[in-house]
């Protein structure tokens, strides 16, 4: 088992940032392939990051360029650096682990955060 928790969530104006950190506990975060999903009122749960247990990235194109996920193994973190935000970026954010990166990608992580709600006002 893995049990993720999300922080850092927030009311931001257009244009600003903010960082969104996920903290993993249970079983070998290092060896875990990690990432970010967000859910905006009305839709799906989208893909936004991944990385892999070795550095391997990969962006939705829809924040390619704007966010930067990144990870701390000696302290079994996975952040996700969000800039020039917009207000389609509004949306529960959510954390995601699995024992392959390939399951992030395609949106099928083992284990899910309880997630953390980022909201941008135009």
């Amino acid at each position: 088992q893995v049990q993720l928790v999300e922080s850092g969530g927030g009311l931001v104006q257009v244009g600003g940032s903010l960082r969104l950190s996920c903290a993993a506990s249970g079983r070998t975060f290092s060896s875990s392939a990690v990432g970010w999903f967000r859910q905006a009122p009305g839709k799906e749960r989208e893909f936004v990051a991944a990385i892999s247990w070795n550095g391997g990235i990969y962006y939705a194109n829809s924040v390619k360029g704007r966010f930067t996920i990144s990870r701390d193994n000696a302290k079994s973190t996975v952040a996700l650096q969000m800039n020039s935000l917009k207000p389609e970026d509004t949306a529960l954010y959510y954390c995601a682990a699995s024992d392959t990166y390939r399951a992030i990608v395609v949106g099928r992580p083992d284990y899910w955060g309880q997630g953390t709600q980022v909201t941008v006002s135009s």
